[in-house]
């Protein structure tokens, strides 16, 4: 309770204090490339190959002649925009990102740069931390959709290749009784997962104490404790939204 009280002032001191505009603008260019722009190929990577896999293991479970062909592509479809393309990536998101924002916050902490700000008179949380965030909501949803798109391509790559579906019969599925809800919910969700791992990972680097070993210490609990942030929030989304 200790470190969720903690936490929760840690987020309110983001907001006061806080610096121009253009300062936080020119910051927020810097974070999306570095947040955003930087995961794009790791993304991209584990995306096209859940969408692979999934297809080829869902063909390998559908054997019955009752069972059209099309519904490959329909399950596929629903678990990437449902779970697999908010919730995956933001487990692979957390690994690179929320561990780089806190070995960052944690070097500057051990280093005295953190302090020297606020001997400056600037609000370091908001000065260093309140950018990453605003970055990482901005970018993070724009890489579900990216995730999402390359997902369901990798599937259909790996049904021609693998004849365990017709291109037709993919791209039926694909488009079969389509619920717009599961785009929104995915967008949400992926909101949820952007906020949970930029916060929790500079929490974490922010109030690092000692020194280099506590950093990597830091790191290591940033993606842990966003991790399982990220799993109690899925299920606390579906019981919200899809019941």
């Amino acid at each position: 309770m200790k470190s969720i009280g903690k936490y929760i002032l840690f987020i309110r001191s983001l907001f006061t204090n806080m610096e121009s505009p253009g300062t936080y603008a020119k910051l927020f260019m810097d974070e999306c490339v570095q947040i955003g722009l930087n995961s794009i190929v790791i993304v991209s990577i584990v995306s096209v190959f859940i969408g692979a896999v999934t297809t080829i293991q869902t063909a390998y479970n559908l054997v019955s002649p009752l069972i059209a062909d099309y519904v490959i592509s329909l399950v596929v479809r629903d678990m990437t925009i449902l779970e697999l393309a908010p919730s995956i990536t933001a487990i692979v998101f957390a690994g690179k990102v929320g561990s780089n924002i806190a070995g960052e916050l944690g070097t500057m902490r051990i280093t005295e740069q953190i302090d020297a700000l606020e001997v400056m008179g600037i609000n370091s949380s908001s000065y260093l931390v309140f950018p990453k965030i605003l970055a990482t909501l901005f970018m993070y949803p724009l890489l579900v959709i990216v995730a999402a798109f390359l997902s369901i391509y990798g599937g259909y790559l790996a049904g021609i290749v693998s004849e365990v579906v017709t291109p037709q019969d993919y791209i039926y599925g694909i488009q079969y009784e389509l619920n717009s809800f599961m785009v929104t919910f995915a967008l949400i969700k992926s909101f949820v997962f952007a906020f949970l791992i930029s916060s929790i990972s500079a929490f974490k680097g922010y109030y690092t104490e000692g020194g280099a070993f506590e950093v990597g210490k830091a790191s290591t609990s940033a993606v842990t404790n966003s991790v399982i942030a990220i799993l109690l929030a899925d299920y606390l989304l579906a019981e919200l939204f899809l019941n």
